[in-house]
Formats: structure tokens, C-alpha cells, sequence
């Protein structure tokens, strides 16, 4: 084991280092939080040899740049961004090597997705909250990396050896996400709450909503038509899952995200599909989403074949990493992207 200082040369707007979020915490009034698009974060760390739930850098919008002094093995994730390793331009969403000294840039294009992750074998050292490293900036605990900064990582990564013309190193099964330019779509699964709101479900279908720039970590603050109840009843405060569609007195729609809380008494008419909530977690101001109504059956096989390419991906690396010599993925925590 060696300790490496990777100091960070450059952030985008909004730098921290995340996880996948807490575990059994909302009971307590604590929200999971965790990496916005979790799927990427999960594939990042698959793809340096961490376990899914390790501590990596999340960066929203502008560019992150880092400086190793020793070598180390990483992997650039998320929305489709220009890597480059020493002002050369390299892949994301694969394995890199990258020598001690040189500078790793990242530029993400925004209008394709919000956030990039960067993942590094082995363990960065981050305070933790309740078990995980993922901010929660109601608690004060914000977790921002800032430029300047020395971040500290124990890895067992000590380089190849190589010959020129070999087989290239790694071949995995890497699921990459489509960033289409145009309008994202969104399946969702309804909920009791449609019933409440006559005419919603045709209106949500056949609309196309707006990110606006009002949303943050709580939700995506949508522009778009809706319709509220025709009754003044009051609806009793209850908790939700992560994605579901709340229509607020005010004329837009929100999809809630992974800082929610309770309804505030606001009705939920549907739930966007676990399949669907990376794809929602890149979402940015000024992009485009069409919801889609599929049942429940139909969205759990959706998110069991995405589940399934993780875990190819998962014991491909295993296999990979346990054949040269260092530490592998540890055991799969199910359910958690």
C-alpha cells in the first residue's frame, strides 16, 4: 500500500467527493443523497478495480483538472466530456494509466449532461456522515473539493509492465449510456395520486417539460402544463421514493431526487422508473424531458437488464484485477444504483 497526493488543479462549478449515499438513514429524518447519476459513479469505480460504493470525485459543470505524484489507475465517467492525460486526448469510461506528474483535464459538455465522475484505485481519504462521504449541505456537511486542495489516496496500484504491440490491457463489458442531444424520455410509473387530478396523465404524456434553473439536489423544477385537484383536501405529509412527480401549488412540475424529503402535502401522480434516474440526475437547466407511462413490471425488468450489464462489467473486473495482482471489487452491494 502507498500513499499518493493528487492535487487538484482546477474544479468545475460545483466539486465534491461522492458515494452511492447512505444506507437506512431516512428513518432518522437523514436523506440518502449519494452521486446524482449512480450509475456512473457505480461503473467508474468498477472500472478502476474499487468496490461500486467507494469514495470518488463527482464534478458538476466547468472542468476538473488533477495532478498525481505517483502513478495511478483511473477512470472518467458521466456525461460525455474531452479527457485529456498530459494535453493528450484519451477514452472515458475505460481504465487509464496515468503516469505521476501529469495533469488529467476533464471538460464536460454540458449541453450533453451535468456531471462527470472521477474515480482512482483505491481509497481517497474523505470525512464521512452517517457512513458515507456523500455532502449534505443541510447537515454543514458540504464535502467540497476546491482547487488548490491535496487529496490523499491509499492504493495498492503500483503501474504496469508492458512491451509495445501486446493485446491491449483491458477489454470489459462497459455499459455507456446514450446522451442524446434532443429530448430526454423518461418512463414513469403512476401512482395512486393520478386518480386525484382528472386529465393528468394525458397532459404529462403529451407534453415536453423544461429544467429550469431553479432545481437543485432536492428535485428538477420543471416548466411545463399541469393540472392541480379540484378538491381543497388536504393531503397528509408521507415519505417518497427518489424520482417521484410532485405537482406544487405552483404551475410546474418537480421530480424529486435523491435529497427529497416528505410530499408537504403536494399529490404524487407518478415515479419516474430506477432505470430512468441516471439518466434525470445529468439533467440540466434547459433540458428536455418526455414522460413516457409504463407499469410497474415493465420498469423492474428495465432496471434488471441495466443491472444485469453491471455486473458482467463486475465480474469481468474482478477476473481482470484479481489476474494482475491487486486488489479486486469486493462483493456486489444489490440494489444500490
Amino acid at each position: 500500500m502507498k500513499t499518493v497526493a493528487v492535487e487538484i488543479t482546477s474544479t468545475g462549478w460545483i466539486t465534491t467527493f461522492q458515494d452511492l449515499g447512505r444506507r437506512d438513514t431516512e428513518r432518522r429524518g437523514v436523506p440518502t443523497g449519494g452521486a446524482a447519476d449512480q450509475h456512473s459513479a457505480a461503473v467508474a469505480n468498477l472500472l478502476v478495480g474499487n468496490p461500486r460504493g467507494a469514495t470518488l470525485i463527482e464534478n458538476l459543470g466547468g472542468e476538473l483538472a488533477i495532478v498525481p505524484d505517483a502513478d495511478v489507475l483511473l477512470a472518467v465517467t458521466g456525461a460525455p466530456a474531452l479527457v485529456t492525460v498530459g494535453g493528450g486526448p484519451v477514452e472515458s469510461w475505460s481504465p487509464l494509466v496515468v503516469p505521476a506528474g501529469h495533469e488529467v483535464r476533464v471538460h464536460g459538455d454540458v449541453s450533453r449532461g451535468t456531471r462527470t465522475y472521477l474515480a482512482v484505485n483505491g481509497a481517497l481519504t474523505a470525512e464521512t456522515l452517517l457512513g458515507s462521504a456523500a455532502p449534505d449541505a443541510r447537515m454543514g456537511f458540504g464535502q467540497v473539493v476546491v482547487r488548490g486542495s491535496s487529496v490523499l489516496l491509499d492504493t495498492e496500484f503500483r503501474g504496469f509492465s508492458r512491451r509495445l504491440f501486446q493485446a491491449p490491457l483491458f477489454r470489459l463489458p462497459v455499459p455507456v449510456p446514450r446522451f442524446d442531444a434532443g429530448p430526454w424520455d423518461i418512463d414513469v410509473v403512476p401512482t395512486q395520486g393520478i386518480h386525484t387530478i382528472a386529465g393528468i396523465r394525458e397532459v404529462i404524456e403529451e407534453a415536453t417539460y423544461v429544467v429550469t434553473n431553479r432545481s437543485n439536489h432536492v428535485g428538477l423544477r420543471l416548466d411545463g402544463p399541469v393540472l392541480h385537484p379540484d378538491t381543497d383536501t388536504e393531503i397528509v405529509s408521507h415519505g417518497v421514493p427518489v424520482g417521484a412527480l410532485q405537482i406544487p401549488h405552483a404551475d410546474e412540475l418537480i421530480v424529486l431526487g435523491r435529497y427529497r424529503s416528505l410530499t408537504a402535502g403536494y399529490p404524487i401522480v407518478g415515479v419516474a422508473s430506477r432505470a430512468s434516474l441516471s439518466l434525470l440526475g445529468q439533467a440540466g437547466p434547459g433540458r428536455e424531458l418526455r414522460f413516457h407511462w409504463t407499469d410497474r413490471e415493465s420498469a423492474l425488468r428495465r432496471f434488471a437488464r441495466r443491472e444485469a450489464e453491471v455486473r458482467a462489467l463486475e465480474h469481468a473486473a474482478t477476473e481482470a484485477f484479481g489476474a494482475l495482482g491487486f486488489t479486486a471489487p469486493s462483493a456486489p452491494l444489490s440494489g444500490t444504483i
